[in-house]
């Protein structure tokens, strides 16, 4: 894609100004870690190009980054972890309201996915900073206005008269939309994140009429994208491409599904479209919200019987069909949870890097990361059962079709930390994670199996993030993994 071959500028070398203030948040103090200070140079903005500053983030970096002992590790969680503030975000006053449009890096587009994604792992320290605070709440409204101008589209632009390099593309495209492609996680995230936010501050104005508003249409387009009538429904999606993965057959509407009451998703997030029309991951993450939903608008302050009636319904339906269709027999690891599958009987065995992921369930609270289900479907997707898990001389992980063959995303190997209960296995995953920043202080989309240097994505700020987010899970719950310098 055109957009994805922009390149974020260097700002490796800083000026003889700025390396003399080298301090706990810009750089390392030599004595401390005993290596050359020139050699883990911040690649952080300058203080005065970065888009947003958090002192609760700042103080969360500096007090975290005294635990590491490994040089390297440290650097990297000094760039990585407020690269979506630094680089990313844009907030500003609208209407009274704060708003923030948040762009994945290298891409001028708000996804809803990846939005929600980079500004999660901030949650936790939004009670302690109130600017922080309300940008994540300007992120939340401004996903309310995207969800609202099109629920079935991924990604948007700031500017809602803009038009889309793909406004060609056979489905109803309109101006402020960047991509139009139907998944079921894109309306996830954001009730996740507003969720999120209220269960961390207890504050509910957020939860205004427009708000609810693009709630209700959740529900609405959950429910025509169930297909219970055996029809396609009001979306179809065609692009004119040679990339397979980017078109969708039979009119756009993909290959049939029997009504279950599982959710058709027409694309993954990895915005590859699905080959069964049923992505249990992305459903089983639709339960979790849905839960989210009924248990915002039973509040007595937000009180909604029918809207709480009616994801109720919804959830009650979803999970019907996800344990009467999402879950298989292996053959040789019992019973797991399929990635896709279409009603009459056939699935679809593989996972997938992005999130969420069958590897990713417990990150999304989908499932506790013990249930004996979880972990036969974890051992599956962790080895050559599945088609695109990859191992070669740079590391092992997931992959997906979105970057080919032979390509390990940072990002399945970051969730495979998170996600696991052995101190080994995590301690393995962020040695490997060091590798793969090719000497760059930073994480990549994905990378060859057998060369970090060949990477894809240069700026990829939700990778970014989440890495830091694995280093502060790490920190609260293994910090005796930060102190081993050899890690």
């Amino acid at each position: 894609m055109q957009s994805r071959r922009k390149f974020i500028k260097n700002t490796g070398i800083f000026s003889a100004g700025l390396l003399a203030l080298q301090t706990d948040v810009f750089g390392f103090n030599s004595d401390t870690f005993q290596f050359p200070l020139k050699d883990f140079i911040s690649q952080r903005p300058p203080l005065a190009e970065r888009k947003f500053t958090s002192k609760a983030v700042e103080a969360a970096i500096v007090r975290i980054k005294k635990q590491i002992a490994n040089p390297e590790l440290a650097w990297l969680f000094e760039n990585c972890f407020p690269n979506t503030l630094d680089t990313t975000v844009d907030f500003e006053i609208i209407d009274g309201k704060p708003d923030t449009y948040v762009i994945t890096g290298d891409i001028d587009a708000m996804w809803l996915r990846d939005s929600t994604a980079q500004i999660w792992p901030y949650i936790p320290f939004v009670k302690e900073d109130p600017k922080l605070a309300e940008l994540v709440k300007g992120v939340i409204n401004r996903q309310a206005k995207c969800i609202l101008l099109d629920p079935y589209a991924n990604a948007f632009y700031k500017d809602f008269t803009k038009e889309s390099e793909w406004k060609n593309d056979l489905t109803k495209m309109q101006p402020g939309i960047h991509e139009r492609k139907w998944e079921i996680d894109s309306l996830c995230y954001p009730v996740r994140l507003a969720h999120g936010y209220w269960k961390e501050t207890g504050d509910i104005s957020l939860f205004d009429a427009k708000w609810k508003e693009a709630m209700l249409l959740i529900l609405q387009t959950f429910k025509e994208q169930q297909r219970l009538d055996g029809k396609g429904g009001p979306y179809s999606f065609q692009r004119q491409t040679a990339w397979a993965t980017d078109g969708v057959p039979l009119g756009g509407y993909g290959y049939p599904v029997k009504p279950c009451g599982l959710i058709v998703s027409t694309f993954r997030p990895s915005d590859d479209s699905t080959l069964f029309g049923y992505l249990i991951p992305s459903n089983m993450f639709a339960i979790e919200i849905l839960g989210y939903l009924i248990e915002i608008f039973s509040l007595p302050a937000l009180k909604d019987n029918d809207l709480v009636a009616k994801a109720t319904e919804l959830r009650d339906q979803v999970q019907k069909g996800l344990k009467e269709n999402g879950i298989i027999e292996h053959p040789k690891f019992g019973k797991i949870i399929a990635f896709e599958v279409n009603g009459f009987g056939s699935f679809h065995m593989m996972d997938d890097a992005n999130v969420p992921s069958l590897l990713s369930l417990p990150y999304l609270g989908a499932i506790a990361p013990n249930d004996p289900l979880y972990l036969n479907t974890r051992k599956v997707v962790l080895s050559e059962n599945n088609p695109f898990f990859y191992k070669g001389k740079a590391g092992e992980g997931i992959g997906g079709p979105h970057t080919g063959v032979d390509t390990i995303w940072p990002m399945s190997i970051v969730l495979r930390a998170i996600t696991s209960v052995d101190e080994k296995e995590i301690k393995t995953c962020i040695s490997n994670l060091i590798k793969t920043n090719a000497d760059t202080g930073f994480m990549h989309e994905s990378f060859h199996k057998d060369d970090v240097n060949k990477f894809t994505r240069k700026w990829f700020a939700w990778a970014n993030t989440l890495f830091g987010e694995m280093i502060v899970h790490t920190s609260i719950h293994y910090p005796q993994i930060l102190k081993d310098k050899n890690i």
